[in-house]
Protein backbone atom coordinates (compact mmCIF):
# COMPACT_ATOMS: atom_id res chain seq x y z
CA UNK A 1 0.00 0.00 0.00
CA UNK A 2 1.41 3.32 -0.90
CA UNK A 3 -0.04 7.25 0.53
CA UNK A 4 0.73 10.29 -1.35
CA UNK A 5 -0.95 13.14 0.91
CA UNK A 6 0.23 16.53 2.78
CA UNK A 7 -2.08 18.55 4.51
CA UNK A 8 -1.20 21.87 6.29
CA UNK A 9 -3.12 24.74 7.48
CA UNK A 10 -1.09 28.21 6.81
CA UNK A 11 -1.54 31.38 5.66
CA UNK A 12 -1.30 32.37 2.01
CA UNK A 13 2.02 34.61 1.31
CA UNK A 14 1.48 36.03 -1.84
CA UNK A 15 -1.75 36.46 -4.20
CA UNK A 16 -2.61 33.41 -6.11
CA UNK A 17 -1.77 34.12 -10.07
CA UNK A 18 -3.76 32.00 -12.61
CA UNK A 19 -2.94 30.78 -15.73
CA UNK A 20 -4.19 28.52 -18.79
CA UNK A 21 -2.77 25.62 -20.28
CA UNK A 22 -2.36 25.27 -23.84
CA UNK A 23 -5.30 23.21 -24.24
CA UNK A 24 -7.63 25.80 -22.21
CA UNK A 25 -6.89 24.31 -18.53
CA UNK A 26 -7.21 26.99 -15.82
CA UNK A 27 -4.14 26.49 -13.09
CA UNK A 28 -3.50 28.39 -10.06
CA UNK A 29 -0.49 28.40 -8.21
CA UNK A 30 0.71 30.45 -4.55
CA UNK A 31 2.17 29.67 -1.56
CA UNK A 32 1.53 28.87 1.73
CA UNK A 33 3.87 29.41 4.62
CA UNK A 34 3.43 27.27 7.80
CA UNK A 35 5.08 28.01 11.42
CA UNK A 36 6.86 25.99 13.99
CA UNK A 37 7.62 27.46 17.48
CA UNK A 38 9.30 26.10 19.77
CA UNK A 39 11.99 26.96 23.61
CA UNK A 40 15.55 26.08 22.73
CA UNK A 41 17.69 24.50 25.63
CA UNK A 42 18.18 28.00 27.27
CA UNK A 43 14.36 28.76 27.33
CA UNK A 44 14.42 30.94 24.43
CA UNK A 45 11.33 31.35 21.61
CA UNK A 46 12.87 29.76 18.63
CA UNK A 47 10.47 29.79 15.22
CA UNK A 48 11.21 28.34 11.75
CA UNK A 49 8.95 29.39 8.69
CA UNK A 50 8.33 26.87 5.83
CA UNK A 51 6.76 27.58 2.24
CA UNK A 52 4.68 25.02 0.27
CA UNK A 53 4.10 26.12 -3.42
CA UNK A 54 0.55 24.71 -3.74
CA UNK A 55 -1.10 24.08 -7.40
CA UNK A 56 -4.59 23.75 -7.78
CA UNK A 57 -6.33 22.71 -10.76
CA UNK A 58 -9.64 23.68 -13.16
CA UNK A 59 -12.75 24.56 -10.58
CA UNK A 60 -10.48 24.89 -8.11
CA UNK A 61 -7.95 27.06 -9.45
CA UNK A 62 -10.94 29.56 -10.08
CA UNK A 63 -12.14 29.52 -6.91
CA UNK A 64 -8.43 29.77 -5.24
CA UNK A 65 -7.61 32.72 -7.30
CA UNK A 66 -11.20 34.33 -7.00
CA UNK A 67 -11.36 34.03 -3.16
CA UNK A 68 -7.80 33.27 -1.71
CA UNK A 69 -5.60 36.45 -1.35
CA UNK A 70 -2.44 36.83 0.31
CA UNK A 71 -2.55 36.61 4.68
CA UNK A 72 -5.86 34.04 4.29
CA UNK A 73 -5.49 31.42 6.23
CA UNK A 74 -6.24 28.20 4.35
CA UNK A 75 -6.29 24.40 5.01
CA UNK A 76 -5.08 22.92 1.87
CA UNK A 77 -4.89 18.97 1.43
CA UNK A 78 -3.09 17.14 -1.77
CA UNK A 79 -0.28 15.16 -2.85
CA UNK A 80 3.21 15.67 -3.53
CA UNK A 81 4.59 16.14 -6.68
CA UNK A 82 8.32 17.12 -7.97
CA UNK A 83 8.96 18.18 -11.32
CA UNK A 84 11.86 19.17 -13.31
CA UNK A 85 12.79 20.87 -16.27
CA UNK A 86 16.65 22.36 -17.20
CA UNK A 87 17.32 25.90 -16.31
CA UNK A 88 18.76 27.96 -18.86
CA UNK A 89 22.46 27.79 -17.96
CA UNK A 90 21.57 23.59 -18.78
CA UNK A 91 21.15 23.15 -14.74
CA UNK A 92 18.64 20.50 -13.92
CA UNK A 93 15.96 22.48 -11.22
CA UNK A 94 13.34 20.63 -9.20
CA UNK A 95 10.62 21.88 -7.67
CA UNK A 96 8.15 19.98 -5.18
CA UNK A 97 4.54 21.14 -4.75
CA UNK A 98 1.27 20.46 -3.39
CA UNK A 99 -1.41 19.47 -5.97
CA UNK A 100 -4.29 20.43 -3.82
CA UNK A 101 -7.34 17.88 -4.23
CA UNK A 102 -9.23 20.13 -1.46
CA UNK A 103 -8.98 23.48 0.28
CA UNK A 104 -10.82 24.91 3.44
CA UNK A 105 -10.53 28.69 3.67
CA UNK A 106 -10.08 29.38 7.59
CA UNK A 107 -11.24 33.45 7.03
CA UNK A 108 -13.75 34.82 5.61
CA UNK A 109 -14.67 38.66 5.32
CA UNK A 110 -17.70 38.98 7.10
CA UNK A 111 -17.97 35.77 8.39
CA UNK A 112 -16.86 33.43 11.25
CA UNK A 113 -17.37 30.54 9.41
CA UNK A 114 -15.03 29.03 6.76
CA UNK A 115 -15.95 27.80 3.20
CA UNK A 116 -14.75 24.19 2.00
CA UNK A 117 -14.30 22.76 -1.47
CA UNK A 118 -14.11 18.95 -1.29
CA UNK A 119 -12.75 17.15 -4.54
CA UNK A 120 -13.46 13.29 -2.52
CA UNK A 121 -17.41 14.06 -1.91
CA UNK A 122 -17.85 16.38 -5.01
CA UNK A 123 -19.45 19.14 -2.08
CA UNK A 124 -18.44 22.46 -1.26
CA UNK A 125 -19.73 23.45 2.33
CA UNK A 126 -21.85 25.49 3.69
CA UNK A 127 -22.48 28.07 1.12
CA UNK A 128 -21.06 27.95 -1.96
CA UNK A 129 -21.32 24.99 -4.97
CA UNK A 130 -19.19 24.85 -7.26
CA UNK A 131 -20.76 24.62 -10.92
CA UNK A 132 -18.44 21.93 -11.82
CA UNK A 133 -16.76 19.52 -9.51
CA UNK A 134 -13.74 18.84 -10.99
CA UNK A 135 -10.97 19.39 -9.61
CA UNK A 136 -8.44 17.09 -10.36
CA UNK A 137 -4.85 17.76 -12.33
CA UNK A 138 -5.40 16.78 -15.79
CA UNK A 139 -3.55 13.96 -17.37
CA UNK A 140 0.15 14.72 -17.57
CA UNK A 141 0.21 14.87 -21.50
CA UNK A 142 -2.49 17.69 -21.20
CA UNK A 143 -0.28 19.28 -18.39
CA UNK A 144 1.73 21.90 -20.23
CA UNK A 145 1.65 25.56 -19.05
CA UNK A 146 1.46 28.20 -21.72
CA UNK A 147 3.99 30.91 -21.31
Amino acid sequence: MNLNKAMVIGNVVRDPEMRATTNGQNVTSFSVATNLVWKDQSGQKQEKVEFHNIVAWRRLAEISNQYLKKGSKVYIEGRLQTRSWDDPNGIKRYRTEIIAENMIMLDRAGSSDGMSYDNSSNQTAPSAQAKENDFSQPSPENNKKSE
